[in-house]
């Protein structure tokens, strides 16, 4: 009964902890902490090579919708 008590009384205490953390990190700037980030973090370069891939497929999406169909060799048109 006792282990029981402990253990109940251990989850409401991580609970607790687990709310006001969870209204702390709500509040936070994240943009503003990237960019205090130093350029060589994981996290800044991480996100910089998925916005570059993001507009490479962009760019690549674009250059494959707007190309004209070419025929294949020895088809005749």
């Amino acid at each position: 009964m006792k282990k029981l008590i402990i253990t109940v009384a251990l989850f409401l205490a991580l609970g607790a902890i687990a709310r006001r953390v969870a209204s702390e990190l709500g509040n936070v700037d994240w943009e503003q902490r990237f960019k205090a980030l130093p350029d060589n973090a994981p996290p800044k370069w991480m996100f910089r090579n998925i916005s570059e891939i993001h507009d490479n497929t962009e760019r690549i999406l674009t250059l494959v919708e707007n190309r004209e169909a070419v025929p294949a060799a020895g088809e005749m048109v």
